[in-house]
Protein backbone atom coordinates (compact mmCIF):
# COMPACT_ATOMS: atom_id res chain seq x y z
CA UNK A 1 0.00 0.00 0.00
CA UNK A 2 1.17 3.32 -0.92
CA UNK A 3 2.22 5.48 1.89
CA UNK A 4 1.02 9.39 1.94
CA UNK A 5 2.39 11.95 3.86
CA UNK A 6 1.11 15.73 4.92
CA UNK A 7 4.76 17.71 4.96
CA UNK A 8 3.99 21.41 6.10
CA UNK A 9 6.25 23.54 4.01
CA UNK A 10 7.24 25.90 6.95
CA UNK A 11 5.84 28.00 9.45
CA UNK A 12 3.99 30.30 6.64
CA UNK A 13 3.89 28.43 3.39
CA UNK A 14 7.41 30.00 2.75
CA UNK A 15 9.38 26.54 1.41
CA UNK A 16 6.47 26.16 -1.21
CA UNK A 17 8.61 28.27 -3.85
CA UNK A 18 12.10 26.72 -3.32
CA UNK A 19 10.14 23.41 -3.26
CA UNK A 20 8.24 23.23 -6.45
CA UNK A 21 11.79 24.87 -8.06
CA UNK A 22 14.36 22.45 -6.90
CA UNK A 23 11.89 19.45 -6.44
CA UNK A 24 12.31 18.43 -2.85
CA UNK A 25 10.24 18.65 0.33
CA UNK A 26 12.65 20.13 3.61
CA UNK A 27 11.93 20.16 7.30
CA UNK A 28 13.98 21.85 10.07
CA UNK A 29 15.52 21.77 13.61
CA UNK A 30 19.34 22.30 12.06
CA UNK A 31 20.41 21.98 15.92
CA UNK A 32 19.95 18.21 15.59
CA UNK A 33 22.28 17.50 13.10
CA UNK A 34 21.88 14.87 10.63
CA UNK A 35 19.22 12.47 12.02
CA UNK A 36 20.83 9.26 9.90
CA UNK A 37 24.11 10.09 12.54
CA UNK A 38 22.24 8.41 14.98
CA UNK A 39 21.30 4.97 15.72
CA UNK A 40 17.84 5.46 17.47
CA UNK A 41 15.67 7.53 18.19
CA UNK A 42 16.42 7.54 21.82
CA UNK A 43 20.02 8.49 20.60
CA UNK A 44 18.50 11.48 19.16
CA UNK A 45 16.04 12.48 21.97
CA UNK A 46 19.20 12.89 24.42
CA UNK A 47 20.29 15.32 21.87
CA UNK A 48 17.28 17.13 21.46
CA UNK A 49 17.70 17.08 25.18
CA UNK A 50 20.77 18.91 25.41
CA UNK A 51 19.72 21.83 22.70
CA UNK A 52 16.57 22.80 23.67
CA UNK A 53 17.22 22.33 27.33
CA UNK A 54 14.67 24.94 27.33
CA UNK A 55 11.93 24.18 25.81
CA UNK A 56 8.86 22.05 26.78
CA UNK A 57 9.84 17.97 26.97
CA UNK A 58 6.71 17.64 25.44
CA UNK A 59 7.56 19.85 22.39
CA UNK A 60 11.33 18.43 22.28
CA UNK A 61 9.62 14.64 22.48
CA UNK A 62 7.57 15.77 19.27
CA UNK A 63 10.05 17.11 16.71
CA UNK A 64 12.26 14.26 17.38
CA UNK A 65 9.45 12.01 16.61
CA UNK A 66 8.74 14.02 12.72
CA UNK A 67 12.52 14.21 12.39
CA UNK A 68 12.97 10.43 12.92
CA UNK A 69 9.50 10.09 10.93
CA UNK A 70 10.65 12.65 7.84
CA UNK A 71 14.14 10.77 8.29
CA UNK A 72 13.62 6.88 8.03
CA UNK A 73 9.83 6.50 7.56
CA UNK A 74 9.34 8.42 4.02
CA UNK A 75 10.76 6.03 1.04
CA UNK A 76 10.98 6.50 -2.75
CA UNK A 77 7.60 6.12 -4.64
CA UNK A 78 5.61 7.76 -1.20
CA UNK A 79 3.10 10.60 -2.00
CA UNK A 80 3.48 13.81 -0.38
CA UNK A 81 1.04 16.44 0.04
CA UNK A 82 1.59 19.72 1.17
CA UNK A 83 -0.75 23.29 1.55
CA UNK A 84 -1.15 26.72 0.10
CA UNK A 85 -2.65 28.84 2.71
CA UNK A 86 -2.66 31.35 0.03
CA UNK A 87 -4.06 29.86 -2.77
CA UNK A 88 -6.46 27.77 -0.33
CA UNK A 89 -5.01 24.35 -2.29
CA UNK A 90 -2.65 20.93 -2.17
CA UNK A 91 0.12 20.24 -3.95
CA UNK A 92 0.73 16.18 -4.65
CA UNK A 93 3.99 14.70 -5.50
CA UNK A 94 6.32 11.51 -5.73
CA UNK A 95 9.38 10.75 -3.40
CA UNK A 96 11.76 9.71 -6.08
CA UNK A 97 14.82 10.27 -3.22
CA UNK A 98 14.20 9.69 0.21
CA UNK A 99 16.18 11.44 3.00
CA UNK A 100 19.19 13.20 2.66
CA UNK A 101 21.23 16.33 4.96
CA UNK A 102 22.31 19.41 3.02
CA UNK A 103 22.39 22.90 3.92
CA UNK A 104 23.36 24.30 0.96
CA UNK A 105 19.94 23.12 -0.70
CA UNK A 106 17.06 24.95 -0.69
CA UNK A 107 16.06 27.10 2.65
CA UNK A 108 19.56 26.37 5.29
CA UNK A 109 17.16 26.68 8.05
CA UNK A 110 15.18 23.30 6.40
CA UNK A 111 18.29 21.17 5.77
CA UNK A 112 16.23 17.99 6.05
CA UNK A 113 15.12 17.17 2.68
CA UNK A 114 13.41 14.40 0.12
CA UNK A 115 13.69 14.65 -3.67
CA UNK A 116 9.82 15.13 -4.92
CA UNK A 117 8.47 15.35 -8.23
CA UNK A 118 5.41 17.27 -7.96
CA UNK A 119 2.48 17.42 -9.84
CA UNK A 120 1.33 20.12 -12.15
CA UNK A 121 -2.00 19.64 -11.47
CA UNK A 122 -3.49 21.42 -7.92
CA UNK A 123 -6.51 20.01 -5.67
CA UNK A 124 -8.94 22.95 -3.96
CA UNK A 125 -9.17 22.75 -0.26
CA UNK A 126 -13.26 23.63 -0.85
CA UNK A 127 -13.49 20.04 -2.69
CA UNK A 128 -12.57 17.96 0.21
CA UNK A 129 -14.80 16.19 2.01
CA UNK A 130 -14.62 17.60 5.30
CA UNK A 131 -13.19 14.50 7.12
CA UNK A 132 -10.28 14.98 4.85
CA UNK A 133 -9.97 18.73 5.87
CA UNK A 134 -10.03 17.78 9.32
CA UNK A 135 -7.21 15.09 8.69
CA UNK A 136 -5.03 17.54 6.98
CA UNK A 137 -5.68 20.18 9.77
CA UNK A 138 -3.48 18.71 12.04
CA UNK A 139 -0.61 21.07 12.70
CA UNK A 140 2.50 18.57 13.00
CA UNK A 141 5.12 19.52 10.63
CA UNK A 142 4.91 15.58 9.13
CA UNK A 143 2.52 12.76 9.61
CA UNK A 144 0.93 10.35 7.58
CA UNK A 145 -2.89 10.66 5.84
CA UNK A 146 -3.24 7.28 4.30
CA UNK A 147 -7.14 6.83 4.71
CA UNK A 148 -7.32 10.23 2.26
CA UNK A 149 -5.28 9.24 -0.10
CA UNK A 150 -7.11 7.54 -2.55
CA UNK A 151 -9.61 10.27 -2.64
CA UNK A 152 -6.61 12.54 -3.62
CA UNK A 153 -5.54 10.80 -5.95
CA UNK A 154 -9.53 10.66 -7.73
CA UNK A 155 -9.49 14.39 -7.37
CA UNK A 156 -6.13 14.77 -9.06
CA UNK A 157 -7.42 13.15 -11.89
CA UNK A 158 -11.35 14.46 -11.87
CA UNK A 159 -11.70 17.47 -9.39
CA UNK A 160 -15.00 17.14 -10.45
CA UNK A 161 -15.40 13.59 -8.80
CA UNK A 162 -16.26 15.57 -5.35
CA UNK A 163 -19.90 13.93 -4.45
CA UNK A 164 -20.26 15.44 -0.52
CA UNK A 165 -23.66 16.84 -0.48
CA UNK A 166 -23.95 19.99 2.13
CA UNK A 167 -25.69 17.83 4.70
CA UNK A 168 -23.04 15.32 4.82
CA UNK A 169 -20.58 18.73 5.00
CA UNK A 170 -22.53 19.80 8.11
CA UNK A 171 -22.19 16.34 9.75
CA UNK A 172 -18.91 15.62 9.13
CA UNK A 173 -18.00 19.33 10.78
CA UNK A 174 -20.47 18.81 14.09
CA UNK A 175 -18.82 15.22 14.13
CA UNK A 176 -15.43 17.10 13.77
CA UNK A 177 -16.64 19.85 16.35
CA UNK A 178 -17.92 16.69 19.07
CA UNK A 179 -14.02 14.89 18.73
CA UNK A 180 -12.11 18.58 19.09
CA UNK A 181 -14.01 18.93 22.36
CA UNK A 182 -13.83 15.34 23.55
CA UNK A 183 -10.48 15.56 23.06
CA UNK A 184 -9.78 18.39 24.91
CA UNK A 185 -12.14 17.90 27.74
CA UNK A 186 -10.41 14.56 28.06
CA UNK A 187 -6.54 16.48 28.18
CA UNK A 188 -8.32 18.39 31.01
CA UNK A 189 -9.07 15.24 32.46
CA UNK A 190 -5.66 13.98 32.66
CA UNK A 191 -3.96 17.43 33.66
CA UNK A 192 -6.29 16.97 36.92
CA UNK A 193 -4.89 13.21 37.34
CA UNK A 194 -1.64 14.49 37.57
CA UNK A 195 -2.27 17.20 40.71
CA UNK A 196 -1.96 15.52 43.91
CA UNK A 197 -4.69 15.53 46.83
CA UNK A 198 -3.76 18.94 48.17
CA UNK A 199 -3.44 20.94 44.84
CA UNK A 200 -7.25 19.17 43.77
CA UNK A 201 -7.96 20.65 47.39
CA UNK A 202 -7.43 23.72 45.83
CA UNK A 203 -8.39 23.51 42.53
CA UNK A 204 -12.16 23.14 44.22
CA UNK A 205 -11.61 26.28 46.60
CA UNK A 206 -11.05 28.16 43.10
CA UNK A 207 -13.63 26.68 41.89
CA UNK A 208 -16.69 27.63 44.41
CA UNK A 209 -14.81 31.03 44.06
CA UNK A 210 -15.33 31.09 40.63
CA UNK A 211 -18.84 30.37 41.29
CA UNK A 212 -19.56 33.55 43.62
CA UNK A 213 -18.72 31.79 47.13
CA UNK A 214 -16.06 32.47 49.79
CA UNK A 215 -14.13 29.13 50.38
CA UNK A 216 -11.70 28.20 53.15
CA UNK A 217 -9.97 25.20 52.97
CA UNK A 218 -9.20 23.14 55.57
CA UNK A 219 -5.54 22.81 56.67
CA UNK A 220 -3.24 19.46 55.98
CA UNK A 221 -4.18 16.17 57.93
CA UNK A 222 -7.11 15.33 59.49
CA UNK A 223 -10.01 17.24 57.90
CA UNK A 224 -13.16 15.62 59.57
CA UNK A 225 -15.05 14.77 56.45
CA UNK A 226 -14.61 18.53 55.46
CA UNK A 227 -12.10 19.86 52.82
CA UNK A 228 -13.73 22.98 51.79
CA UNK A 229 -16.63 25.46 53.35
CA UNK A 230 -17.93 27.53 51.07
CA UNK A 231 -20.13 30.73 52.29
CA UNK A 232 -21.88 33.40 50.43
CA UNK A 233 -20.71 35.93 52.80
CA UNK A 234 -16.96 36.93 54.31
CA UNK A 235 -18.18 35.98 57.79
CA UNK A 236 -19.71 33.05 56.67
CA UNK A 237 -23.75 34.05 58.41
CA UNK A 238 -25.55 33.82 55.13
CA UNK A 239 -27.24 30.67 53.64
CA UNK A 240 -26.54 28.79 51.78
CA UNK A 241 -22.93 27.29 53.25
CA UNK A 242 -21.84 24.32 51.28
CA UNK A 243 -19.22 22.16 52.97
CA UNK A 244 -16.96 19.70 50.40
CA UNK A 245 -15.18 16.20 51.02
CA UNK A 246 -12.33 16.07 48.02
CA UNK A 247 -11.25 12.55 47.23
CA UNK A 248 -8.77 12.29 44.66
CA UNK A 249 -7.89 8.24 43.82
CA UNK A 250 -8.50 5.71 41.47
CA UNK A 251 -10.77 3.77 43.84
CA UNK A 252 -14.50 5.14 44.34
CA UNK A 253 -15.48 6.75 47.14
CA UNK A 254 -17.82 4.49 49.37
CA UNK A 255 -20.60 5.26 51.45
CA UNK A 256 -19.08 5.71 54.50
CA UNK A 257 -17.60 8.69 53.32
CA UNK A 258 -20.57 9.96 52.22
CA UNK A 259 -21.67 9.52 55.92
CA UNK A 260 -18.64 10.92 57.42
CA UNK A 261 -19.85 14.30 54.97
CA UNK A 262 -23.17 14.49 56.28
CA UNK A 263 -22.19 14.42 60.01
CA UNK A 264 -19.68 16.72 59.95
CA UNK A 265 -20.12 20.35 61.04
CA UNK A 266 -21.87 22.41 60.40
CA UNK A 267 -24.47 20.26 60.29
CA UNK A 268 -27.20 22.45 58.36
CA UNK A 269 -25.03 23.01 55.27
CA UNK A 270 -25.40 21.61 52.00
CA UNK A 271 -23.03 18.65 50.78
CA UNK A 272 -20.97 18.46 48.26
CA UNK A 273 -19.03 15.25 47.21
CA UNK A 274 -16.27 15.57 44.68
CA UNK A 275 -14.39 12.35 44.01
CA UNK A 276 -12.18 12.03 40.32
CA UNK A 277 -12.16 7.66 41.17
CA UNK A 278 -16.40 7.67 40.65
CA UNK A 279 -18.84 6.48 43.45
CA UNK A 280 -19.83 2.98 45.01
CA UNK A 281 -23.64 2.31 44.63
CA UNK A 282 -24.40 2.56 47.91
CA UNK A 283 -22.33 5.91 48.14
CA UNK A 284 -25.13 6.70 45.42
CA UNK A 285 -27.47 5.38 47.20
CA UNK A 286 -26.88 7.26 50.79
CA UNK A 287 -26.19 10.69 48.73
CA UNK A 288 -29.70 10.28 46.83
CA UNK A 289 -31.36 9.45 50.60
CA UNK A 290 -29.69 12.60 52.27
CA UNK A 291 -29.56 15.00 49.03
CA UNK A 292 -25.63 15.65 49.02
CA UNK A 293 -24.80 16.14 45.37
CA UNK A 294 -22.05 13.83 43.93
CA UNK A 295 -19.64 15.21 41.06
CA UNK A 296 -17.44 12.88 39.02
CA UNK A 297 -14.24 13.92 37.24
CA UNK A 298 -16.14 14.44 34.06
CA UNK A 299 -18.96 16.68 35.42
CA UNK A 300 -15.74 18.63 37.22
CA UNK A 301 -14.15 18.72 34.18
CA UNK A 302 -17.33 20.28 32.59
CA UNK A 303 -17.79 22.80 35.36
CA UNK A 304 -14.08 24.22 35.41
CA UNK A 305 -14.91 24.77 31.89
CA UNK A 306 -18.00 26.63 32.50
CA UNK A 307 -16.06 28.60 35.41
CA UNK A 308 -12.45 28.96 34.25
CA UNK A 309 -12.32 32.63 33.13
CA UNK A 310 -13.56 33.62 37.08
CA UNK A 311 -11.23 31.20 38.52
CA UNK A 312 -8.18 33.13 40.80
CA UNK A 313 -4.87 33.64 39.08
CA UNK A 314 -3.01 31.37 41.34
CA UNK A 315 -5.92 28.35 40.50
CA UNK A 316 -5.31 28.58 37.01
CA UNK A 317 -1.97 28.04 37.95
CA UNK A 318 -2.44 25.11 38.62
CA UNK A 319 -4.49 23.84 35.76
CA UNK A 320 -3.08 26.44 32.40
CA UNK A 321 -5.87 26.35 30.25
CA UNK A 322 -6.08 27.88 26.35
CA UNK A 323 -8.88 29.51 24.97
CA UNK A 324 -10.01 27.69 21.92
CA UNK A 325 -12.99 28.77 19.47
CA UNK A 326 -14.75 26.51 17.16
CA UNK A 327 -17.82 27.23 14.46
CA UNK A 328 -20.96 27.04 15.98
Amino acid sequence: MTKWWMIRAGDNNELLPVWEKEGIASIGWPSLGNPKEYRSVDDLKKKADEVFEEKNPRSRSSWVNQVWRFSHKIGQGDRVITYSKEKREYMIGTVSEDHFYDKTVGDFHYPNHIRVNWEDNRIARDILPQGAKNSLGSTLTVFRVDEWGETFEQLLNNPAASSQSDSDEETAEEDAIKDIMGIALGMIEDKIDHLDPWEMQKLIAGLLVAMGYYAEESGKGPDGGIDVLAYKDAFGFQKPIIKTQVKHRKDKAGSKEVQQLLGAHPMDANCLFISTGGFSSSALKVANQYSVKLINLEQLVKLIVEWYENMPHETKALLPLKKMYVPE
